[in-house]
């Protein structure tokens, strides 16, 4: 079965931030960056139970190449995603969007 995704807002923007840092270093990495996080939200609709376990109905996917975890929460019917977090900044900044 395949879910859904939702992103939170405070997910959206991180990934927005993320891209337009790589952007200015390289267009390329930029759309680098978002095509793996694309691969990423593949692998969380298609098989979320894949993903670390890193606290009850919350995981992390790690982005590819890049130092990013996506975190995410399982929910009926869909999988929210709750940060693209940097993983060399604050950890479990998030937890308050969970």
């Amino acid at each position: 079965m395949i879910f859904p995704l939702t992103l939170h807002t405070g997910a959206n923007r991180e990934m927005g931030e993320a891209a337009d840092y790589y952007r200015r270093v390289d267009p390329q990495l930029a759309a680098d960056l978002l095509t793996e996080i694309e691969r990423s939200f593949q692998i969380i609709r298609e098989r979320p139970k894949s993903c670390t376990v890193l606290a009850e109905n919350t995981r992390r996917k790690m982005v590819h190449r890049f130092p990013y975890g996506i975190i995410f929460r399982e929910h009926p019917g869909e999988i929210r995603i709750l940060a693209i977090a940097h993983l060399k900044r604050c950890p479990f900044y998030w937890a308050g969007r969970v």
